[in-house]
């Protein structure tokens, strides 16, 4: 393999690997608040992308990104209020079935609003043959916008969860809710919060990837898929890790173009994910909790 064509492996797993690791990201915000497992994130990945492209006619582009971020902060709130909080101690069961039932729920309620046709924000710099030749490989400078704006906000999230007060009671909500409350915290707006944060990244995350990736109405279960698989292989709950899972997961999928038809690349994930169930259910980096999931 020539230098060249190694390059362009890399950075395409790279920018495709921060994307899978944003919507794990996504997974691990809800769980560390609430210990639910959120099937519906790829739906914020896709209704951030398509409502900024139905925006960007009627303002600038970075208008247009705010204001999809803030409504499918809102959406994220309202699924929250709406399905999940009156339920009094749900099962992980009954909370995954309830979560896949929602994005079956938005997907369809998206094909109605947008219809089948696949869209896409414009490039931020340049346009789509616009390249930055590294390493003598031609990058588009919209993955450096994707590798720039996901590298900001797992460090931004993983600073506050770790150092600031509404992260701990956040993290202190999913440890012993009871408990939580007990000691002051109002644990149903720290779980709302949790899902106003997950939508806000998703979101963010669909925009920034839309030139490259496009953007569809039934996009999300396939990155709902790649997202738990990464959330799973890092470690339920760790964000950090989810990281490195998701960059692993990336590039795997990258470079298997030398040994599989493109057409299985999707299988991958799956693999991945059945392996890590079966050997490592609580992950590379995670601690034992995650082996529950293996129950159900």
């Amino acid at each position: 393999m020539s230098t060249e064509l190694f390059f362009q492996y890399f950075s395409a797993g790279i920018t495709y690997g921060f994307l899978y690791a944003i919507v794990a990201i996504g997974f691990n915000i809800i769980y560390n608040a609430t210990g639910i497992i959120n099937f519906a994130q790829g739906e914020f990945v896709m209704l951030g992308g398509m409502t900024a492209i139905s925006l960007y006619p009627f303002m600038p582009l970075p208008l247009a990104i705010a204001a999809a971020v803030i409504i499918t902060t809102i959406i994220g709130a309202l699924v929250e209020i709406i399905f999940i909080r009156w339920l009094d101690n749900p099962s992980v069961l009954r909370m995954i079935i309830i979560t896949i039932g929602l994005s079956i729920l938005i997907r369809e309620a998206a094909l109605f609003v947008w219809g089948e046709s696949v869209r896409s924000l414009p490039y931020f710099n340049g346009n789509s043959i616009s390249s930055i030749n590294i390493m003598g490989a031609n990058v588009s400078p919209q993955v450096l916008w994707v590798i720039g704006v996901c590298a900001v906000m797992v460090t931004v999230l993983s600073l506050f969860f770790k150092l600031t007060t509404l992260g701990r009671e956040m993290r202190a909500c999913a440890a012993n809710r009871l408990a939580a409350t007990l000691c002051g915290i109002n644990t149903r707006n720290r779980i709302t919060l949790s899902f106003m944060l997950s939508a806000a990244i998703g979101a963010a995350a669909g925009c920034v990837m839309s030139p490259i990736t496009y953007s569809q109405y039934d996009m999300g279960p396939g990155l709902a898929i790649k997202g738990f698989t990464v959330a799973i292989l890092g470690g339920l709950g760790n964000s950090m890790a989810a990281v490195a899972a998701g960059l692993l997961l990336g590039l795997v999928e990258s470079f298997s173009v030398m040994v599989l038809p493109q057409s299985y690349q999707e299988i991958i994930a799956t693999t991945i994910l059945l392996l890590v169930l079966f050997i490592r259910p609580h992950g590379l980096f995670g601690n034992k909790e995650a082996a529950a999931l293996k129950e159900f």
